[in-house]
């Protein structure tokens, strides 16, 4: 049976395509988390810890290894008006 030569150059570009977009994707998510894969099964506790790593650097990915948290922490609280009520 003979190859359909002609079916190869549109299952080139479809396979190219598919190579592109993908990679597009993982290099967007990587640049959105500071070169870190994106985080999957969140849970309680991790979000917590999201909330904690913006309040003190200012990116739900960033850490900080310095044991004293900064000034400014004491004012930025995660507690809205409603909330207290």
């Amino acid at each position: 049976m003979p190859v359909p030569w002609e079916a190869l150059i549109p299952f080139g570009l479809l396979t190219a395509m598919f190579g592109v977009a993908g990679t597009l994707v993982n290099v967007t998510q990587r640049a959105q988390n500071q070169g870190k894969p994106p985080r999957y099964s969140i849970d309680n506790w991790d979000t917590m810890m999201m909330k904690r790593d913006k309040q003190l650097t200012g990116h739900t990915r960033g850490q900080s290894a310095n044991p004293v948290a900064p000034s400014e922490f004491s004012k930025n609280s995660v507690w809205t008006a409603d909330q207290l009520l």
